[in-house]
C-alpha cells in the first residue's frame, strides 16, 4: 500500500484547491468571455509567464522534439481536451451532474491501472473510492442524496465522461515515465512541452468557437486579474503540484484527492457568500478523507 507523506498530501490538497478557485473563477467570468477561447488565452499566457524557466525545450536536442508523439498525447489528454471538455459539458449539463461524473475519476484510475499498466485495484481501494463518491454526493446535495434520483443525463454528461477518462490516462501518463531519464528532466521544461502543446490544442479547438461565432472577450481589470489567476494558480502551479502528487502516491490514490475540489468549490463560495459552513460539510469531508485513508 501507498504510504502517504506530508508533503504529497499537500501537493494534491495545493492542487485541487486551485482547481475549486479556477471552478469560481470560470463562472464569474461567463458573459466576459466564452468558454475556449478563456482555456485559450489561459495556457497561452500561461507557456508566457513559464517561457523564461522552460525555454530550453524549443532548443533542437530537446526531450520535445524526441519524445513528441508523447507530448502530443499529455498536452491533448491533460490540457489541451479536459478543460475544453469540461467548459462545453457545462453548457448543457448541470454543475451536479458534471462534478459527481467527475467523482468517478478513482474507478476510472483503478480500470485505465489494470487494462493498460498492469496495476491490478485492491478491494480497499475500491472500497474507498465508493465512500469518497458518498462524500461528493453529500456536498453537491446539501445533504440530501434523494435528490440524485431525479438527475437527468444530457449531452454534457457524456462529454465530462470523456474527460474524465481523458485525465485518468493522463495521470498515468506522467506516472510513467517515456524514458528511462525522463524523471531527471527539468520539471520547468517537462511541464512546458505540456503546456505549449496543449496552447496549440486549445487554438485549434478555439478556431471552430470563432468560426461559428460564438467567441467572446470582454476585457477590464476584474476579467484580467481572474484570467491572471487561473494562468498561474490552476495552470502552473497546480499542474506542477500535481504532478509531484502523482509520482508520490501513484494515479490511483492521487484521484481520491479530487473528490476535495467539488467541497473546496463548496466552502469557497460560501465564504464568498459570507454563509458559514455547514453540517453536511463536515460530514463530506469525513467520508472523502475516510475514502483516502482506506485506499492507501
Amino acid at each position: 500500500m501507498t504510504k502517504l507523506s506530508l508533503a504529497t498530501v499537500a501537493y494534491l490538497l495545493i492542487s485541487t484547491s486551485l482547481w475549486a478557485g479556477n471552478a469560481i473563477a470560470g463562472r464569474l467570468l461567463v458573459g466576459s468571455i466564452s468558454p475556449i477561447t478563456l482555456s485559450t488565452v489561459r495556457w497561452g499566457l500561461a507557456a508566457l509567464l513559464l517561457l523564461p524557466l522552460g525555454w530550453r525545450v524549443f532548443k533542437p536536442g530537446s526531450a520535445l522534439w524526441q519524445n513528441k508523439k508523447r507530448f502530443i498525447l499529455l498536452g491533448l489528454f491533460g490540457v489541451g481536451s479536459y478543460n475544453v471538455l469540461l467548459y462545453l459539458a457545462l453548457q448543457t449539463s448541470t454543475a451536479i451532474n458534471v462534478t459527481l461524473i467527475g467523482a468517478s475519476m478513482p474507478i476510472w484510475m483503478l480500470i485505465i491501472g489494470a487494462a493498460f499498466y498492469q496495476v491490478k485495484p485492491k478491494f480497499l481501494q475500491l472500497v474507498g473510492a465508493s465512500i469518497s463518491i458518498v462524500g461528493v454526493g453529500v456536498v453537491l446535495t446539501r445533504g440530501d442524496l434523494t435528490s440524485l434520483l431525479s438527475m437527468q443525463v444530457v449531452i454534457g454528461d457524456l462529454l465530462i465522461m470523456l474527460a474524465t477518462i481523458l485525465w485518468a490516462v493522463y495521470s498515468w501518463m506522467i506516472s510513467r515515465p517515456g524514458t528511462s531519464t525522463e524523471r531527471q528532466w527539468p520539471w520547468a521544461e517537462f511541464l512546458m512541452a505540456q503546456v505549449f502543446i496543449g496552447f496549440l490544442w486549445t487554438s485549434f479547438f478555439d478556431g471552430f468557437e470563432i468560426a461559428s461565432g460564438h467567441a467572446l472577450l470582454n476585457l477590464n481589470v476584474w476579467t484580467a486579474t481572474l484570467i491572471l489567476f487561473v494562468a498561474i494558480g490552476p495552470s502552473l502551479i497546480a499542474y506542477r503540484c500535481w504532478g509531484l502528487g502523482v509520482s508520490k502516491a501513484g494515479p490511483t490514490v492521487a484521484a481520491f484527492f479530487a473528490n476535495f475540489i467539488p467541497l473546496f468549490t463548496a466552502l469557497f463560495s460560501a465564504a464568498l457568500l459570507g454563509e458559514p459552513p455547514a453540517l453536511f460539510h463536515g460530514l463530506a469531508f469525513g467520508l472523502i478523507v475516510a475514502g483516502i485513508i482506506i485506499s492507501s
